[in-house]
């Protein structure tokens, strides 16, 4: 059997996860601190069948030898963590991350999980919340009638009361790096991330000391996803898929041929 036939069924397999990872990014191109992905290929394995470097009947060493590879396949998808876009919405609760590093909330199940996505919300307790409702840690409390909320770039939350001349402070937002923020989990949807051995620890601080980003009130980050990039990545995964196919064809005919051959 020709080995035409496996190696380019191979390169179409890739190219479906590649065109798969695409199809996520441009569904997710307005998802608030979405991070974009990519496919990663490696070739596989290759048969030899001629060393370099072997000697010939004449004692002649040969520079090249005959490797013949086998295809393709997908190595990893990396998230890219570079940064969004951001938009202003005048909303005192939308942050914005300027920098490395992401807000840190707690699941139902008592676990953290992180995010970019900067929109919160105040619940019945006047606890800031995300909009499905996992509170910020560490947790900040809003008083009930407070009229002005600010938000420095250091974290730093202060609440001015119905009544009262000078606002007062209610708590400090920190933020969450990791060293390698690429290993992080994705699986949980959301905008959020949860920890592995891949990312490492947290490392957590105030925001813009120890390598942590700065917080803008009042602006979230967009999708750092660009469509004229992705339909471009789109175009050369669907010509690739379409030369892989017409090697299949190709090799198929071939086959034929040689079926065919009279005696």
């Amino acid at each position: 059997m020709m080995r035409g036939l496996f190696t380019a069924a191979t390169g179409m397999i890739a190219q479906q996860l590649n065109v798969d990872t695409i199809a996520n990014n441009l569904a997710n191109v307005n998802t608030t601190g979405f991070k974009k992905s990519r496919v990663n290929f490696q070739d596989l394995l290759y048969e030899t069948l001629k060393p370099a470097g072997t000697e010939t009947a004449a004692g002649e060493t040969i520079p090249e030898g005959i490797q013949i590879g086998h295809g393709v396949r997908p190595a990893s998808i990396a998230k890219l963590f570079t940064q969004g876009d951001f938009i202003q919405t005048g909303n005192s609760l939308d942050l914005v991350i300027e920098g490395n590093g992401f807000f840190e909330v707690e699941l139902p199940d008592g676990t953290s999980a992180y995010t970019r996505d900067g929109s919160f919300r105040i619940d019945q307790n006047g606890q800031v919340v995300t909009v499905d409702g996992y509170p910020l840690q560490p947790g900040i409390n809003i008083p009930e009638d407070f009229t002005q909320l600010e938000i420095g770039s250091d974290g730093v939350v202060s609440a001015l009361v119905q009544g009262e001349a000078q606002p007062q402070n209610v708590g400090n937002i920190e933020l969450t790096r990791f060293v390698n923020p690429a290993g992080l989990d994705a699986s949980l949807g959301r905008n959020l991330l949860q920890e592995t051995e891949a990312s490492g620890p947290p490392v957590i601080g105030q925001p813009g000391l120890d390598g942590l980003g700065t917080l803008e009130q009042g602006f979230l980050e967009n999708s750092n996803v660009q469509v004229v990039d992705e339909i471009i990545r789109l175009i050369t995964a669907q010509r690739a898929y379409e030369a892989n196919s017409t090697v299949i064809q190709s090799s198929d005919d071939m086959l034929q041929v040689a079926n065919n051959i009279k005696r």
